[in-house]
């Protein structure tokens, strides 16, 4: 079997677990294990990947994607055989390596996956052995990773095996990669405990400076019954011997005895976890297994308890069934039955991907090698979309601190720290404001409202992010200075606090008269596309005027139903009156230098400090300022940037260039089209009824590939655009230039049907999913990548937002199972392939703190457009429908149900 003759991956049951069949013939492939107590795993087939619990604390070397098939430095578990000589039971030995392409492979080998754990099992017909190996990190609060070995006679003789772990610790920063990799050697601490080596550095050199170290890092061992190793390999290079490699190193291949022995030490050098076990004659058909524990500790002290906690083979599987019914309890919260079970389980792996990168953030994984740990901005309120519907509980309490990263400018904090709501002054000297992060935070909140019913907390008082850089960091407060601390304050010094409203409007309304010469939103450092980075001059994002224009236009809405709570008025600081134009001098929306004018005044009133006096503003006038503003955006959107070809074909612009040039259209180098300029015009309603047909028919002409599953995030613009982003310096087909985006290309399905276009949505995310599924194409673990290449393998995985659209569009657009105000509606978007032989599609999702499961019933297989709701039934009760409205149950009826349990909602649809 070559690599361009994969067998694909299939789902063993219903929970998502799956297997793959020699995954080794597939480079690039990796697996996240992980656990709430913060430590990070990435494994391969064949062990390779590394552990690590920040950016400065990594057990093994760090890698990128390239090394887990140039690193020798994997976990790796060998056994010479006695006659035979040294096999490596993860197939890190270079006599295993070669054998892949000169037909002499004799082993078998399958993986199978599950949450969060991986399993290989691989045969070797020449020696008689089959070792499985299972790795997982433990739910819990330690910073380990299990590795459990079994050995397995499958010959009809004896076979006399010695077994020796050697799993190479880096125990240091990721700088140290590159920077004094080997004077940071020389800080190793090296002592043999009982049951492995430890290594616990003096020192940490890293951009912090050189600090004490308090970090241990720890390989231990055990047989399955408890037995301790025999002996230790402690250094690299006395493992590998003169001219060995970790893939044939000397001390297995020639079988040399351990060295070093429990309360041994050594210092200054490269440390290896290298354990030799008892030699065992196994009889046939006899097992032995080893339980390896990888482990980052905090003192070397809790040593012998990890090891009385895991080291052995009972204990590692009692761990391994909890840490499964963790992640599944994770898990359930959120489910889907359809007409396709492939999918239902491929949207288990999607589910959880979420999760995974609130966890992970965008680093740790061996494509996201640009991460440092954390999350950004976008993150923060993005990852909260899919929170809302498996774990809603403390999302209100997110939010709220999320806010507090707002600056009164209108931008936010780019530094977040690892605490919820904690945020930090930017002192790396590269400010940058990307446009539209001001623009996710009123979408999340909606939704939470909509859910949750929870208005006042629009009403909740916060603080706001203060540190030098004003303006939109295109100035600096020589007033500030890092020990006032980073919450804005007033003129007498006190913490200044406003609602959670004036946040959020503040965040609209600066943007709004932050206006190009072409009467849009500039652009700034780059907008939801981080490449679109080099038009911060003259640059304009016409696809996120049209996002902030539908967000002001609900905002003017939710503003007039807090009456619902008896408000009438809200309380804002004076300073944001400005901002209010309609209250007093009205502006001409028409004229970019009054809009910028006005802007200018706001900045230099709330430069350093506010007055601290507020102003009460009637819910009618504040709506109708927002009403005005929102309905000029429309008008200009729809009259100014709607662009078409030579045959007619219409569509919306998206950007500007730094040279102040329209970037979509006709143009001599080809017609140039964004998916991104499409998404939010239909999304927002900007775009007429007309207009979205034409949309569709564009984007299905210029960006459809049905080769990398679907619409591409722009057509070939055929030149390195240095007025507008390095995306254009990517060759076409690739990351932000012109691949399948999967998180941009789902929130088009998400608009699509948002505008009733269920059958185009629908083609969207089906497309999506069999491309991701086939694993021939996609070379990737059931799950959504970020992008598709133009070989349609799918790169970045695990750690992208599109997840959480995936979801949100599923739960809201697909089955229709959505907040209004806080009370259930049903109004579903199910096309006829989704329902199942019976006419049945159903989901399990939480809402008014009640796990529901929706039922729809469609015996007659209707289609989309076809169908109606004609009757709604909870546990078998009917509820009351009103003729022609889309059917709603009330928050109330569903808390009074008895909770600690499923509720069934069955849903019956007809003809219209």
């Amino acid at each position: 079997m070559t690599e361009n003759d994969p067998i694909g991956w299939e789902f063993l049951d219903k929970a998502g677990t799956f297997s793959l069949p020699d995954p080794q013939y597939s480079n690039y492939l990796y697996f996240p294990l992980a656990n709430e107590a913060g430590i990070f795993s990435s494994i391969t087939p064949t062990l390779n990947g590394d552990i690590k619990a920040d950016q400065n604390t990594f057990l093994s070397m760090p890698v990128s994607v390239e090394d887990l098939h140039n690193s020798r430095a994997a976990r790796n578990f060998w056994v010479y055989v006695e006659g035979v000589g040294p096999w490596s039971v993860t197939g890190n030995s270079a006599a295993q390596l070669s054998t892949k392409f000169t037909g002499a492979d004799t082993e078998q080998v399958t993986l199978e996956a599950g949450f969060l754990w991986q399993r290989i099992l691989r045969q070797n017909s020449h020696i008689g052995l089959q070792a499985e190996v299972v790795n997982f990190v433990p739910a819990g609060p330690d910073k380990v990773e299990l590795m459990k070995v079994t050995l397995t006679n499958l010959s009809d003789h004896s076979l006399h095996v010695f077994p020796t772990a050697a799993i190479p610790i880096f125990g240091r920063s990721a700088e140290n990669l590159r920077d004094h990799r080997h004077v940071t050697s020389l800080l190793h601490r090296i002592r043999m405990h009982r049951n492995g080596v430890i290594t616990c550095p003096t020192l940490s050199f890293d951009e912090r400076g050189h600090q004490p170290n308090q970090v241990a890092y720890a390989v231990f061992g055990a047989t399955g019954e408890g037995y301790a190793p025999q002996g230790f390999f402690p250094v690299v290079e006395d493992f590998i011997g003169g001219g060995g490699t970790l893939d044939w190193p000397e001390a297995v291949v020639q079988n040399l005895p351990a060295p070093a022995h429990s309360g041994d030490r050594l210092d200054g050098y490269e440390v290896l976890g290298g354990l030799r076990f008892k030699d065992e004659q196994l009889a046939s058909g006899a097992s032995k297994s080893y339980v390896l524990i990888q482990a980052i500790l905090d003192s070397s002290e809790e040593s012998d308890r990890l090891v009385e906690q895991y080291g052995r083979a009972d204990l590692f599987d009692d761990w391994l069934l909890k840490t499964k019914l963790d992640w599944h309890q994770k898990l359930d919260a959120l489910s889907f039955h359809t007409g396709d079970s492939r999918f239902d389980g491929w949207m288990r792996w999607v589910t959880l991907q979420p999760i995974l990168r609130r966890l992970f953030g965008n680093s740790y994984l061996p494509y996201h090698d640009y991460g440092r740990g954390g999350r950004g901005w976008r993150d923060l309120w993005q990852d909260i979309l899919s929170l809302l519907l498996m774990q809603p509980g403390n999302v209100g309490e997110m939010l709220f601190g999320n806010f507090g990263g707002v600056r009164i400018d209108g931008s936010n904090a780019t530094i977040i720290g690892s605490q919820p709501g904690e945020f930090k002054a930017d002192r790396n000297n590269i400010p940058r404001v990307w446009m539209d992060h001001g623009a996710w935070p009123f979408l999340t909140t909606r939704l939470y409202i909509d859910q949750t019913g929870d208005l006042a907390f629009l009403l909740r008082p916060q603080v706001y992010f203060k540190d030098h850089l004003v303006e939109r960091t295109r100035s600096v407060d020589q007033a500030w200075h890092p020990d006032q601390g980073t919450l804005l304050k007033t003129a007498s010094g006190d913490v200044y606090q406003g609602t959670i409203l004036e946040h959020i409007l503040i965040q609209h309304l600066t943007p709004f008269f932050n206006v190009g010469e072409h009467n849009n939103i500039l652009l700034e450092g780059a907008d939801w596309n981080d490449a679109m980075d080099m038009g911060r001059h003259r640059g304009e994002s016409v696809a996120f005027t049209a996002f902030y224009a539908s967000n002001l236009r609900q905002l003017s809405m939710l503003v007039l139903a807090l009456k619902q709570i008896g408000a009438w008025q809200v309380e804002l600081a004076e300073e944001i009156t400005i901002l209010i134009d309609r209250l007093g001098q009205p502006v001409n929306y028409d004229s970019v230098t009054d809009k910028q004018t006005l802007l200018k005044r706001y900045y230099t009133r709330v430069n350093h400090t506010l007055t601290g006096k507020k102003i009460a503003i009637r819910l009618v006038d504040l709506a109708a300022d927002l009403s005005a503003k929102a309905g000029w955006l429309f008008a200009h959107l729809r009259s100014h940037e709607w662009v078409t070809d030579g045959e007619g074909n219409g569509w919306f612009n998206g950007y500007y260039d730094d040279d102040g040039q329209r970037v979509e259209g006709d143009h001599p180098l080809g017609v140039r089209m964004t998916l991104t300029g499409q998404v939010f015009a239909l999304m927002g309603g900007i775009a007429s009824d007309d207009q979205v047909g034409q949309v569709v028919r564009s984007a299905d002409r210029y960006l459809y590939d049905p080769a990398v599953g679907g619409y591409r995030l722009n057509t070939n613009f055929g030149a390195v655009l240095l007025n507008l982003g390095r995306a254009f310096g990517f060759a076409f087909g690739h990351k932000e230039n012109g691949a399948m985006f999967s998180h941009m290309a789902v929130m088009y399905a998400s608009a699509l049907y948002q505008r009733g276009l269920a059958s185009e949505g629908y083609k969207v995310l089906e497309g999506i999913y069999r491309h991701c599924q086939d694993f021939g194409k996609s070379r990737m673990y059931p799950g959504l990548p970020e992008y598709i290449n133009p070989k349609g393998r799918g790169l970045y995985p695990y750690l992208t937002g599109s997840a959480s659209w995936y979801l949100l569009t599923m739960v809201t657009q697909v089955f229709g199972v959505r907040g209004r105000m806080g009370d259930l509606e049903l109004s579903p978007g199910l096309v006829t392939a989704q329902f199942d032989q019976n006419g049945e599609a159903g989901i399990i999702t939480l809402f008014a703190n009640q796990k529901l499961e929706v039922v729809y019933h469609n015996p007659h297989k209707l289609d989309f457009g076809n169908y109606r709701i004609t009757a709604i039934e909870i546990t078998h009760q009917s509820v009351n429908l009103k003729a022609g409205e889309t059917p709603v149950i009330p928050r109330a009826d569903l808390a009074a149900l008895p909770s600690g349990q499923v509720h069934r909602i069955d849903v019956y649809l007809d003809t219209k």
